[in-house]
């Protein structure tokens, strides 16, 4: 049987570098080391004001084929995950499709997700291949959320960099699943607690007013409420424990946040991934970074069990367990 596997991730950041040193000198009662203790993050890279989600999408993919991974006449399917992207319309999958010369015979969609946006992306790669719709999926997650954040939003600024995955899934023969099962959580009714409210056609107003809301303690504490029952639903499916799985990579929130979840779950430090230091918060491209460098530093051996948990604006969760 065909099932859906990652072959390889590739990742672009922007060259733009805002660290903690340069936010430290703008902001009223922060330090340089107050900010590394309480988000974990040392530096985050932004986009060029002229630098979009499309731009990084399309050097990330780059990378997978200068790696000879793949090719632009074997993708048989973009999925492109934003919150930010280049227009309304047209779709920026289509726009990636025809930068890159990838075959028009090639499926293209945005999706509109956060934080759980790789992790869906997965999901719908799955159905796509093990329904034998296509072959090959290019799963792109590319943000640029500093552009809804202004210099004086300081409960933001702190925790979110830019950046592009470019994750390449193909099929493969096998009688056991590679990627899932999955879980899935949804509760509009945290929309107000992590939100962009205008630019769009609710509140209009101008574009540049669009500004990122975030109530951190109310997402603190949905994401301490739901993702350890996501973690469970997701085991019991899966027929597995807490130690049958070999290492564990969570959307990279803050360092605060993935230190409270790993305890109150009882995950062993040495199986937990806490990788943000050098970008921070890249929503949903932050998985597949952190993958990446998983991968880069040989930390995942062949066949090693991973469960993957993205949670955030929305509200929005998803998990699965995925085989390297």
């Amino acid at each position: 049987m065909l099932k859906a596997k990652i072959k390889s991730i590739e990742y672009y950041l922007p060259k733009n570098i805002l660290d903690n040193n340069e936010l430290a000198a703008n902001l009223n009662d922060w330090t340089p080391d107050k900010i590394k203790d309480k988000t974990g993050i040392e530096k985050r890279h932004i986009a060029e004001k002229n630098e979009t989600a499309l731009d990084l999408a399309e050097r990330a993919t780059i990378k997978l084929f200068d790696k000879k991974v793949c090719s632009p006449d074997q993708i048989d399917y973009i999925l492109f995950c934003t919150q930010s992207p280049d227009y309304f319309l047209p779709t920026t999958a289509c726009l990636l499709q025809e930068r890159l010369g990838i075959q028009t015979s090639t499926g293209a969609i945005d999706y509109n997700l956060g934080c759980s946006g790789f992790v869906y992306g997965l999901s719908l790669a799955k159905g796509l291949i093990e329904t034998e719709q296509v072959k090959n999926v290019l799963l792109i997650t590319a943000e640029t959320y500093s552009k809804y954040i202004s210099d004086k939003n300081t409960s933001v600024r702190t925790i979110f960099g830019d950046g592009a995955a470019a994750t390449f899934i193909d099929a493969k023969k096998s009688k056991k699943h590679l990627i899932g099962p999955f879980v899935f959580g949804t509760d509009g009714s945290g929309q107000n607690n992590f939100i962009v409210k205008n630019g769009a056609h609710r509140n209009p107003g101008a574009l540049n007013s669009a500004e990122i809301f975030m109530n951190g303690s109310d997402i603190f504490l949905f994401t301490i409420k739901s993702v350890p029952k996501a973690i469970d639903a997701l085991l019991c499916k899966y027929n597995h424990s807490i130690e049958d799985i070999d290492y564990f990579v969570f959307h990279q929130a803050n360092k605060y946040m993935l230190d409270h979840l790993r305890e109150k779950i009882g995950i062993p430090e040495n199986k937990f991934c806490i990788d943000m230091r050098n970008h921070g918060n890249t929503v949903s491209a932050s998985i597949p970074i952190a993958l990446s460098n998983l991968i880069e530093k040989k930390k995942l051996s062949p066949g090693a069990k991973v469960m993957l948990v993205g949670f955030g604006v929305g509200y929005s969760w998803s998990a699965t367990i995925i085989e390297t």
